[in-house]
């Protein structure tokens, strides 16, 4: 058995990192999602909820960890953040192992996974490859500012916690310009054949 070829897939806020994942869904790639990982931790993971509530209590309701009260509760108190980061990394690292250890298990040729924070928390080191999604800092903002909540300066707080752009492009084995999906479904199915092909 061939271990399964662990591609990363990351981008900046409003890159298409979302739908590039979803066009690999599509074409039966299993996919790891660091956000829908985070999102089960916060709603059934037990151990994760009951810490996040010791040091942010009016965040966690009988629903779990409620993601936009502890966000306004982050921006109003910004050394809150690496303690939820020592909380919530770990668990979500074991989160994506099980993962991985499944692929392995069923003989998956490539499985994605899909981690906003990817070259910020060094998974680079472990991944076979990393694929960044890309697009004019334009169509960026226009993407972002279009979403439910957002504003500018939430907007800079996200992009001043990641990599900027241009350097996550220096880094990547595979970039992938987000202009249209068919530009990017075509540039998924090209890439998959190379990696899938390969092995």
């Amino acid at each position: 058995m061939k271990n399964t070829f662990v591609l990363g897939l990351t981008g900046s806020i409003g890159m298409g990192k979302s739908t590039t994942a979803n066009i690999f869904r599509e074409a039966q790639i299993a996919v790891w999602d660091a956000d829908a990982a985070v999102h089960e931790l916060y709603t059934s993971d037990t151990d994760t909820i009951e810490k996040i509530f010791e040091i942010a209590p009016t965040s966690v309701s009988v629903s779990g960890v409620d993601r936009k009260i502890l966000s306004g509760i982050i921006q109003s108190d910004k050394s809150l953040l690496h303690k939820i980061e020592d909380i919530v990394h770990p668990a979500i690292r074991e989160h994506r192992s099980a993962f991985v250890e499944v692929c392995n298990n069923t003989d998956q040729k490539l499985a994605i996974v899909d981690i906003p924070l990817l070259y910020e928390t060094e998974a680079d080191k472990w991944l076979n490859a990393v694929l960044v999604v890309t697009i004019d800092a334009e169509t960026q903002m226009k993407r972002v500012m279009s979403r439910e909540g957002m504003n500018e300066k939430i907007f800079s707080m996200m992009l001043s916690r990641q990599i900027p752009d241009a350097e996550k492009r220096k880094k990547a084995d595979y970039i992938i310009e987000t202009k249209s999906i068919e530009y990017v479904t075509n540039q998924v199915h090209n890439l998959i054949k190379l990696l899938v092909g390969s092995r």
